[in-house]
């Protein structure tokens, strides 16, 4: 018998579990704290800076709320924090669908937890691009990997997971977790998933503009070909 998708997909899935790593945290405590209020048992998972600006505006509720992920991958932040989040247990979580069996056995064999919204931002490359006489070097350390990472894991994911890439939107999900008893529609994941990919899209468009047109040649010394 042929698969049908249409029967399979939630419309209204519930907000449990959060993954936030963001680089602009405008709006965050506001935002943390209407979850808080609209995702009964809500967990927030969290590392580096965003961490320690969640447990901030958290205050007393961090203890219960806030999961540091190298405490739920057991592996610690590596390579000065460039290795964070890029581990098989966030992304069992980000891509595991309800429907399959496959999917919830390893979710169930690895202790990983399906993850319901990833709140993300990413380096600032195209400011730091922009800056007049800025080095090749500046602009390569400003490349983000595991934040295109999630939010395009998440984004693929939409039939259970909001990927959320702008600020502007957490007032209308919060008005929309409130109405639906801490869930968000179909609808909605599908909005955000169109969102999410052009947010990556552009991203990477500009990180390939720029080296396309950079003078490199005081920085690396390239051998002949």
């Amino acid at each position: 018998m042929a698969f049908n998708i249409v029967q399979k997909i939630d419309n209204e899935v519930p907000v449990r579990n959060v993954l936030v790593s963001l680089f602009d945290k405008s709006g965050l405590e506001p935002f943390v704290k209407g979850l808080l209020e609209t995702c009964p048992g809500v967990k927030l998972y969290s590392t580096g800076g965003t961490y320690k600006a969640l447990q901030t505006a958290l205050g007393p509720a961090a203890a219960e709320h806030l999961v540091a992920v190298s405490d739920y991958t057991g592996q610690p932040e590596m390579q000065g924090g460039l290795v964070k989040t890029l581990d098989f247990k966030i992304y069992l979580g980000l891509l595991g669908e309800h429907y399959n069996d496959a999917h919830q056995a390893d979710l169930a064999r690895t202790g990983a937890v399906e993850i319901d919204m990833v709140v993300g931002n990413l380096y600032p490359f195209q400011a730091v691009s922009s800056r007049p006489g800025v080095s090749p070097e500046e602009c390569r350390s400003n490349i983000d990997i595991g934040g295109p990472c999630m939010i395009r894991a998440s984004a693929k994911n939409f039939i259970r997971v909001a990927s959320v890439t702008d600020v502007a939107d957490y007032p209308a999900l919060l008005d929309e977790l409130r109405r639906t008893g801490g869930k968000l529609s179909l609808a909605t994941r599908f909005r955000l998933m169109q969102k999410a990919f052009a947010h990556t899209a552009a991203y990477d468009a500009a990180i390939a503009a720029w080296f396309a047109k950079a003078d490199v040649s005081s920085t690396y010394a390239f051998a002949d070909a």
